[in-house]
């Protein structure tokens, strides 16, 4: 394993479709103006109820993106 430097963000994405689209969709657009991320943690999970339904969804991820030499 070679020695990296790696920064830091949070980010929010959302979905109306569930989680795991939230999360695709948050990745999809930071990777547009953040190059090198490595990882992501899901830090937090909500969501909004509308007539007893589960009618969108956000999730709050950490992104882990190695610093360039």
């Amino acid at each position: 394993m070679s020695d990296h430097v790696y920064r830091l963000s949070e980010i929010v994405g959302s979905s109306t479709s569930g989680v795991d689209d939230a999360v695709r969709t948050a990745i999809r657009r930071a990777s547009q103006t953040v190059r090198n991320i490595e990882w992501f943690e899901v830090q937090e999970i909500r969501g909004q109820v509308s007539d007893g339904e589960v009618a969108h969804v956000q999730v709050t991820l950490r992104i882990g993106f190695r610093v360039e030499e």
